[in-house]
């Protein structure tokens, strides 16, 4: 992994093992992905160092996902407003997204990264984009204004529990819960 300023020590690999779904030679691979997505000049004090979203997004286990720049979002703690990453949020997003995580664990993510507007709540609209996303807006693909209005109905009608116009958290997690394939196919792998 190059010279000693970018090695992880085994305090700090322990520590990311306790605190994520990710095993050893996953955090060394993750912290690898990391250094190369550094400019050579950032990469003495890796703690510090934080990546823009637009780096994150050449990856090729993100540059062909529909909510890419969601899930840079989500996992981003930057308080610019610019969804860079940091190391830690980088491992955070690797666990969300690991076979190892729980289905808890990847429905919540799953539920900010859907929620677009941040209200905590799935209303017509983040519905309309998640949508959006799936299908592709392009004139070929972006479904009429009548097959997204019934597409939203049917979702509703099928998910929202309490019936008020909305999916809520809890409601999201059992219509996940009825899905055994979701786990599986909320990963991304290094």
């Amino acid at each position: 992994m190059g010279g000693s300023s970018s090695q992880l020590s085994k305090s700090v690999i322990n520590e990311y093992q306790e605190l994520t779904y990710l095993t050893k030679q996953e955090i060394l691979l993750a912290y690898k992905r990391f250094i190369e997505l550094l400019q050579k000049e950032n990469r003495s004090n890796i703690e510090s160092v934080r990546i823009p979203t637009e780096r994150f997004l050449t990856l090729p286990e993100l540059k062909a996902n529909p909510f890419k720049h969601r899930i840079c979002h989500v996992f981003s703690t930057s308080d610019q407003g610019d969804d860079s990453m940091s190391f830690e949020d980088f491992l955070d997003m690797l666990s969300a997204f690991s076979e190892s995580a729980t289905l808890e664990v990847k429905s919540h993510y799953a539920f900010r990264i859907f929620d677009f507007d941040g209200d905590g709540a799935l209303n017509e609209s983040d519905l309309e984009k998640l949508v959006n996303h799936l299908t592709g807006e392009e004139e070929n693909t972006k479904l009429s204004q009548n097959e997204m209005k019934q597409l939203i109905a049917n979702i509703l009608e099928e998910s929202d529990i309490d019936k008020d116009g909305t999916i809520n958290h809890s409601e999201f997690q059992h219509v996940i819960s009825r899905s055994p394939d979701f786990v599986s196919s909320f990963k991304i792998v290094l």
